[in-house]
């Protein structure tokens, strides 16, 4: 793994899979991200002021924050954040948000787009899964 790094981020490049990911933290937020080769082949450049903005474009995974203006909580975005990011440390904060509310959540707000395609799918499983599990439970009765 390559990495690339700067005051509170870090990129990394994983030329066995062909994934570049991204972490901003360091203060009250921990964040995640898959970003594309493009923001990794500039986000040190030196005319590009804040790298912490190049990384946010990326596909956002992952979110922790304790920023004291209420209680902790994490994002989870993508169940596959720790696959994605073996390399980066993290730790939930306080509460997690259940599936149901990050659903919501990447549907509204448009800074999640990037999320939108992966979480139906998984929200489609979660929905077969249940109905199947419903309909075995209905034949034992």
């Amino acid at each position: 793994m390559e990495f690339k790094e700067g005051i509170g981020w870090r990129c990394c490049y994983d030329p066995d899979r062909g994934l570049y990911t991204a972490e901003i933290g360091g203060g009250p937020n921990h964040d995640l991200y898959e970003i594309n080769k493009e923001i990794y082949d500039h986000v040190d450049d030196p005319d590009v002021e804040w790298p912490t903005s190049l990384i946010s474009k990326g596909r956002h995974l992952y979110m922790a924050v304790d920023d004291r203006c209420g209680p902790p909580y994490t994002v989870i975005l993508d169940s596959d954040y720790e696959k994605l990011c073996p390399w980066a440390e993290t730790k939930t904060s306080g509460t997690v948000w259940d599936e149901d509310m990050t659903d919501a959540a990447v549907e509204v707000f448009a800074s999640e787009a990037d999320n939108r395609e992966q979480r139906r799918k998984k929200k489609a499983e979660r929905e077969k899964r249940a109905k199947t599990e419903k309909n075995t439970e209905d034949r034992e009765e």
